[in-house]
């Protein structure tokens, strides 16, 4: 993953928690300066996903991958659970404008490398092209989305 790519998940292992078991992924995104990775927990019973507003800093993709790894079921318990505490009832819309949050602040590396000479013109273009195209599929189906509250548990 180069510093200008959007992000990436990579999946860390399955827990149990209070009888339910979610697997447990780390999504990694790269902000200019690290590479910050936030887990996200999905119930195996119903797929709804919750992601927990804590971050995991690397210096590269790997590293934060290794160091989500390295969390002991105590600290992956405690972060499931406070995940779980901030649950949205819309969690459908609000992964979808966390994608296109993600893709804006992409096109905006983007952009920025072009201004600076640090990226290839024609690749560039090329970029931001498809990030704008995959912005406006994110904007079309966004009211697929809206006003739809996740399952009852």
């Amino acid at each position: 993953m180069s510093p200008a790519s959007a992000t990436s998940d990579h999946p860390i292992r399955t827990i149990t928690l209070d009888g339910e078991k979610y697997a447990v992924v780390l999504r990694v995104g790269y902000d200019g300066i690290e590479y910050l990775g936030r887990l996200r927990f999905t119930e195996a019973s119903s797929s709804v996903t919750y992601q927990d507003h804590g971050s995991i800093p690397g210096i590269s993709v790997l590293d934060a991958v290794r160091k989500a790894k390295e969390f002991s079921e105590g600290d992956m318990s405690q972060r499931c659970h406070r995940a779980l505490a901030e649950k949205r009832r819309f969690s459908k819309l609000r992964n979808t404008t966390d994608e296109m949050i993600s893709k804006i602040k992409y096109l905006n590396r983007v952009a920025i490398g072009l201004e600076k000479g640090l990226i290839d013109p024609a690749g560039g273009k090329q970029e931001l092209d498809e990030v704008q195209a995959q912005l406006l599929e994110i904007v079309r189906n966004l009211r697929l989305h809206a006003g739809v509250e996740d399952e009852p548990e």
